[in-house]
């Protein structure tokens, strides 16, 4: 059975960062998407869709706002409960919260309730798909994928291998975490909407053995997303450069061991050197901006210049970010955008959210767009959620102008429907 989803349609034809923003989107103020058996038909005005589909079943929006669903291309979601913890920079964060949370998940019960709520949080505020790190515990990575299973979503995800400078119930070894890794991978990895992603927390909690361990794993399965962390703080550099003297740089730590790729994931990358600039772009690896977790823990501002010659995605970076929604969080691309002199426009903090984050983990055939055969994943805006967006949206004179106030302003009441594989949420 064909269903049709109407309302205002904002397809994008291009990356805003390489072409006039104006020019990188299709609007249709009276669209309509068709959807059959969980995949995006088509997509046109609403009289056509009409016309050409005159049986299918009508979901009428009115003039909400469809987009492709959410991808948050970074985040923790074993730190859901602990998201909006005071006072912390980086090393202290993990030590005073995550570290003691993330040992709570070798309760396999826990695990699966932390990981429901998560997901739902995020479909709550439009996310329909996510990258997330677990924890060292194998039984974190079944309660991901199970609770994504069960909703139809689309998640990447892998257990986090840490060897050294961590509590001694969260350490394993270079041989546990590659046959761990391998074990999960074979499980998962393709199962439904499931991809693994190998996953070293970063560099300083992880000996040179332990690095080239999950570098092997890579190079086994070069298919796979591998994500971790760099130049996030400056004092994490220092800390890199203390334990790794002969490398030349932080993305050295990981390229000598088999851990830079097209496929890898890097979450911040604020601080970074020329040669680390250079490498990155030469690679075709992405770079995964966290904005409100680099200003909630002090880390410094990223520049979003880089997305005019890099794969940048987009990410909530939960907790150490402090919010589960994609509109907050590219309002603080905005925000840090500014304090490095730049105003992001509109289509290229939607295209982020979107688009962007889904080339980032080399899934755009599948997520992030309107085109004809990918999932039908959906979030519809209300550009109207609360009285101070409907009167500065009334005033609007561009579609860019009336979906900004809801980019600066809106969260989760501006979510008026989430569909995953064409099936609604609320």
């Amino acid at each position: 059975m064909t269903m049709l989803i109407a309302g205002q349609l904002l397809a994008f034809t291009a990356d805003p960062f390489t072409v006039p923003p104006e020019d990188a989107a299709r609007h249709e103020s009276h669209g309509a998407v068709a959807v059959v058996d969980g995949r995006i038909l088509a997509t046109g005005t609403r009289d056509a869709m009409q016309a050409r589909f005159p049986d299918a079943t009508l979901r009428d929006h009115g003039d909400a706002l469809i987009l492709p669903g959410f991808v948050d291309a970074h985040m923790h979601y074993p730190q859901t409960a602990i998201i909006a913890s005071w006072g912390k920079r980086l090393i202290d964060w993990l030590n005073s919260y995550t570290f003691p949370e993330e040992a709570r998940f070798g309760d396999p019960a826990y695990a699966r309730r932390i990981a429901d709520r998560t997901l739902d949080l995020a479909r709550a505020h439009g996310t329909t798909s996510l990258a997330s790190y677990c924890t060292i515990h194998p039984a974190s990575v079944d309660a991901i994928f199970e609770a994504a299973a069960a909703r139809g979503m689309a998640v990447w995800a892998g257990k986090t291998c840490m060897d050294r400078n961590a509590p001694d119930d969260l350490r394993d070894t270079a041989q546990s975490a590659y046959d761990d890794s391998r074990a999960l991978l074979g499980r998962w990895h393709g199962t439904g909407r499931a991809r693994y992603a190998i996953t070293p927390r970063f560099s300083p909690t992880s000996t040179p053995d332990q690095l080239s361990a999950l570098g092997a794993l890579w190079a086994e399965h070069p298919d796979c997303l591998m994500q971790t962390h760099l130049s996030e703080q400056t004092d994490e550099i220092a800390w890199v450069r203390d334990l790794f003297p002969d490398a030349r740089d932080y993305l050295d730590t990981y390229e000598a061991h088999g851990l830079l790729g097209e496929r890898g994931l890097y979450g911040h990358a604020i601080h970074l050197e020329p040669r680390e600039i250079a490498r990155l772009r030469e690679t075709g690896a992405a770079l995964v901006h966290c904005p409100t977790s680099n200003t909630f823990i002090g880390s410094g501002l990223f520049d979003m210049g880089l997305a005019e010659t890099h794969r940048v995605g987009l990410a909530t970076d939960t907790g150490g970010g402090s919010n589960f929604s994609m509109l907050r969080t590219m309002a603080a691309a905005y925000e840090v955008a500014q304090l490095h002199g730049r105003a992001l426009h509109p289509a290229q903090l939607l295209w982020l959210a979107t688009e962007g984050s889904a080339r980032a983990l080399h899934a755009v055939d599948e997520i992030g767009t309107l085109a004809e055969g990918s999932a039908a994943d959906l979030v519809i805006l209300d550009l109207a959620s609360t009285p101070v967006i409907a009167q500065r949206h009334a005033r609007a004179d561009t579609l860019w102008e009336a979906v900004f106030p809801t980019i600066m302003m809106g969260g989760d009441r501006a979510i008026a429907e989430t569909y995953i594989a064409g099936e609604p949420t609320g």
